[in-house]
Parts: C-alpha cells; sequence; structure tokens
C-alpha cells in the first residue's frame, strides 16, 4: 500500500502525532510520503523521519499576545495559491491519502475521487463533545476545511462518541522525576512577559520551551529554543506541565501523569473548548489569564485530578488500515476506551 499522508504544521501535536504514526507504518512496510503546509521550513526541526517531504504554504492563523489574529491571518492568506495546489496535487499513485487537518491533500483526494481518511482531534468535534463558542462558521470550518471519505475523531474521553483515544508519541524511559520541575511551553505568548511572570517563583524550577528564545540558564529558569529530544527529555522527568491548550502536548503529559494548566489561545474555539472538557473530566487546571499568583496557585495547590492510561492508538490504527479499514469506526473506537 502506498501512502499520501497530508500534516497541518501550523501547530507541533498535529507532527507529533505524524512521528507516532509513521513509526507504525514504516514498520508495517507500508511506503509513505509526507505532505506539510502552514508553516515556513525555516520553522521546522527534527524533521528526518520524514525522509523528503513536500511542503506546501497552506493556511494558518497567526496570532499576538496570546489570541489569534482573525485579520492578519486573512491578510497572509493566499487562497489563489491554495487552490492552485489542490489542483496540481498528483494523487493518482497513491492507494490512501491520510489527512491530519491538511487542506491540500484533502480536497486533491476529493477532487480526484481518491480513497480519503483524515485523523486529528478537529474530527473530534463534528461529534458531541464539550464545545465553547460553537456557532456556524466554526462547525463549517471543521467539517469543510479537511474533509475525507472516513474521519476518526481524537479525544480525552469518548463521551459516548464514535471517537478515538489519543495517538501519543511517546517513547519508554527510566528518567527520574524531579518534584520541583516545571516545564513551560507557550509558544503564542510573549515570551518575555512568561519570563517575568516566572522570575518570582523561586521555589520551582522552570524550563521554557519557545519561540525566539535561546538555550540559557537565570537562576531557577532555563530557556530552550524549539527541539524535540530535549523537549521530550524534560516532558519525562517534570512533575508539572504548563501550556496553552493544545491537543497532543496535553494528551502526553496525561499519559505520563503530569500535573496540568492550560491557558488557552483566546479567540480559538478548539483550544477553549479543550480547556473547558479538561475541567469537566477533572484532568487539569485551567486559566484565561496568565499571572504569577495563578501560576503559584496551581503549584501549590493539592487538588486530586483525575488519572488516565491510553492504548496505543496509533498501533491500532494502522492494524485497522492493512486490514482495508473496513471494520466499523464505533467497532475500533469501542474496543480501543475497552
Amino acid at each position: 500500500m502506498k501512502i499520501l499522508y497530508g500534516v497541518q504544521a501550523t501547530g507541533n501535536g498535529h507532527i507529533s502525532r505524524a512521528r507516532a504514526m509513521g513509526k507504525y507504518l514504516a514498520q508495517a512496510g507500508l511506503q509513505v510520503d509526507y505532505l506539510f503546509s502552514g508553516r515556513e521550513a525555516s520553522q521546522l526541526f527534527d524533521m528526518q523521519q520524514f525522509g523528503q517531504f513536500q511542503l506546501k504554504r497552506g493556511l494558518t492563523f497567526i496570532t499576538d499576545a496570546g489570541r489569534v489574529n482573525y485579520w492578519q491571518s486573512l491578510k497572509q492568506a493566499s487562497l489563489g495559491e491554495l487552490w492552485q495546489d489542490i489542483n496540481t496535487l498528483d494523487v493518482s499513485g497513491y492507494d490512501l491519502v491520510l489527512t491530519d487537518f491538511e487542506p491540500i491533500t484533502a480536497h486533491a483526494a476529493l477532487r480526484a475521487k481518491k480513497r480519503s481518511i483524515a485523523l486529528g482531534h478537529q474530527y473530534a468535534f463534528l461529534h458531541q463533545i464539550p464545545q465553547c463558542h460553537n456557532n456556524l462558521a466554526t462547525q463549517l470550518v471543521f467539517k469543510h476545511f479537511a474533509p475525507a471519505q472516513l474521519q476518526l475523531g481524537l479525544h480525552w474521553h469518548h463521551f459516548n462518541q464514535p471517537i478515538l483515544p489519543p495517538i501519543i508519541d511517546e517513547e519508554p524511559t527510566d528518567i527520574a522525576i524531579k518534584p520541583q520541575q516545571v516545564l513551560v511551553y507557550l509558544p503564542f505568548e510573549q515570551q518575555q512577559q512568561v519570563l517575568a511572570l516566572l522570575k518570582p517563583l523561586t521555589g520551582y524550577q522552570f524550563s521554557v520551551y519557545g519561540p525566539g528564545l535561546a538555550i540559557d540558564t537565570v537562576g531557577h529558569i532555563s530557556t530552550h529554543p524549539p527541539a524535540l529530544a530535549a523537549f521530550k527529555a524534560d516532558l519525562a522527568s517534570c512533575s508539572y506541565v504548563l501550556s496553552n491548550a493544545g491537543f497532543e502536548l496535553i494528551s502526553e503529559a496525561l499519559q505520563l501523569g503530569k500535573r496540568i494548566m492550560v491557558k488557552p489561545l483566546q479567540g480559538q474555539m478548539e483550544q477553549q473548548s479543550n480547556a473547558l472538557a479538561l475541567a469537566q473530566l477533572n484532568l487539569a487546571h485551567s486559566t484565561e489569564q496568565l499571572s504569577t499568583s495563578a501560576i503559584a496557585g496551581w503549584l501549590n495547590s493539592r487538588h486530586h485530578y483525575n488519572k488516565v492510561q491510553y492504548p496505543n492508538v496509533a498501533s491500532a490504527i494502522c492494524d485497522w488500515l492493512l486490514k482495508g479499514a473496513d471494520e466499523n469506526i464505533s467497532t475500533l473506537s469501542a474496543a480501543l476506551w475497552r
């Protein structure tokens, strides 16, 4: 089987899912070509696993100080280039197109009537799950941005819907846990403001990853540019995770049993809905506004959060694909949650 795998590269979560899926697809001997869109080549890192991938402009959101800037997002969008990429992408040589909310591969597959399967957190929003600020426009985006013949939605709970648990790019580790260590990943916030908020909290050690940061340590705060291996090591060893409300990092942190606080990206319905779901499931703390007092209150809290342990969803989906993807999604979902 030859697969074209499209990945939305705006956030690292989509890429992390592709890393997990790619390992099992490769182990099964499947030939996979990757196409990424939504991010400049200079902003991608540790992409060796994907070989000679294609990179397209696609569509993305522009953020400013923790909020989506819809005007700038619209200004930088090139719908003409997107339309041309969709109509010139040749999918005839593939048996299947996979898309993780990537619009070019998704619409090219539909145009060519090629078999297509979508997988990702966004497709869970086509079902009855906790949603915040949902409206007709957001539903149209989830339904039509990157459509496919079959959709595999992912979430932290099934909510009595035919959706799957998270795909987690988790490696076995025997790294010792550091009780006062906090991993901080707030890429949509102003990084210097984040560092200023953490400075008074001298009772904890902070590892802060974000765009524009250099490798440095000042007192109890170390800073890092985005990097895969170092980030994974700090995630494994920390006791706390402070981040925006993106799906994939929270999934990995939940699987590792970390205490989590999220600050959802304002104006981004998906992240605000994620924060709502985490609160309803008692899996993490959420704050609408970052402050030193809010962070300190969370770190010092003795609140008991629910624990979860997810199955190997990437392996299960790969097996499902090898069997022809003929099994009903509801059956696959029930088996994984069981």
